[in-house]
């Protein structure tokens, strides 16, 4: 046992779990990454991309998709902290597009059968999802207001920088389309997180990339995360892959040259945008765990993490919202971050928090255990539910406690 109180033999154990997923082709490469008391161990295996050359290094660049989310709300809770956002605040102030809303009164239903919303949306609502409008586990046609939304490229869908408008474009096109709930009503997944995006630039006043470059990217230490990559570091960039439903068979969503994430984007999106490295989102983890703090800098006050950290749904909220049916069964939601509630297996501590990628990321941090896992890799997820190379890695991870 080494000094963090992980078995040796028993990593060993996770990184030859890892390495026959490489093995058997079920992804082209990997980084995992477990951070505990100051133990650090991180594995890069495979290759950059499907019968490439090019090996997998600790600083391989991966799109981290939906892990953005609780980047952007840490973005928004600085500006909280700075009284330039209030969290019970209308953002009719600085975001009068989302002003005197319209609700529609069933999903089958025409755009315009609507009724006025009760109340504004507020910050505090796009923090936790519950501003009335996200992703539903549904095909867009059947809904008049998906097909809208889809037809109107704003983010429904996987992430796909290139097809975005511009901000004020992006938030117009947003305030044209009725809600799909009640504000405050149910929790909606997304869109919120890409309007904290288009708030954050307006409340700080500078463009939203640079706000997380000032004041999170750079005090953190995180060169290499950003929406997009630089021409001198795309040849670390990973190539990106979905899976063909018929098939099985991987094939490239993005490349690393001329893709999608080769060039700043029209629109930085707060709920998907990012690439970053195992390093660079260890040390945005480690200052959530260290309650804001990361060696001397300080991103935010203790009491911002732990509102951000803890459970903000009632019941209500949470029925018939989640991702899959038993979602949440066992987790809460925070500001930008999953919470588990109630221990249902091994890799669940209460209180633990964290989000996952689409593209092929996912992150937790464990106060209880001081325990960071990062595991990376550029196979976008075939179901809500996750593959099977996430469901080992965390109980692998969790298995090599030995204290």
């Amino acid at each position: 046992m080494g000094v963090s109180g992980l078995s040796k033999a028993r990593l060993e154990r996770m990184h030859d779990v890892m390495a026959g997923y490489v093995d058997r082709g079920q992804v082209p490469g990997l980084v995992a990454l477990v951070s505990r008391a100051g133990e650090l161990r991180v594995d890069a295996l495979g290759s950059l991309a499907v019968g490439g050359q090019s090996r997998v290094q600790r600083d391989t660049i991966f799109r981290i998709a939906s892990m953005t989310k609780p980047v952007t709300a840490a973005a928004a809770m600085i500006l909280v902290e700075e009284c330039q956002l209030r969290l019970d605040e209308p953002v009719d102030r600085l975001l009068p597009e989302l002003a005197d809303r319209k609700v529609i009164k069933r999903f089958e239903g025409a755009l315009d059968d609507t009724v006025p919303a009760k109340r504004s949306i507020t910050v505090r609502d796009l923090l936790t999802f519950r501003m009335g409008f996200g992703i539903m586990g549904a095909p867009p046609d059947p809904c008049p207001i998906l097909k809208a939304a889809s037809d109107l490229r704003i983010g429904l869908g996987p992430p796909s920088p290139a097809s975005m408008p511009a901000p004020d474009e992006w938030i117009r096109r947003l305030g044209s389309l009725p809600l799909m709930h009640q504000p405050g009503k149910k929790w909606m997944y997304g869109t919120g997180s890409d309007v904290l995006g288009v708030l954050i630039a307006r409340a700080s006043g500078q463009p939203f990339e640079a706000f997380l470059r000032e004041r999170i990217f750079d005090p953190l230490g995180m060169k290499d995360t950003g929406f997009s990559v630089p021409a001198e570091k795309i040849n670390r960039l990973a190539t990106s892959y979905a899976t063909n439903p018929q098939t099985g068979a991987l094939e490239v969503y993005d490349p690393p040259a001329n893709g999608q994430w080769s060039r700043p984007p029209a629109f930085p999106a707060g709920a998907s945008g990012l690439v970053s490295t195992a390093d660079d989102f260890l040390a945005f983890s480690q200052m959530m765990l260290n309650k804001g703090k990361l060696g001397s800098v300080r991103i935010l006050s203790r009491p911002s993490v732990e509102l951000m950290t803890t459970d903000q749904l009632t019941p209500e909220q949470k029925a018939t919202s989640g991702l899959t049916e038993v979602f949440f069964e066992s987790r809460g939601w925070g500001f930008g971050v999953s919470i588990v509630t109630r221990r249902t297996d091994l890799a669940a501590s209460i209180g633990m928090y964290g989000w996952d990628g689409g593209l092929g990321t996912s992150w937790r941090a464990d106060p209880a255990e001081n325990l960071t896992g990062i595991l990376l890799t550029q196979c976008m997820w075939p179901s809500p539910s996750g593959p099977d190379v996430f469901l080992d890695f965390w109980a692998a991870l969790y298995q090599s406690i030995d204290d």
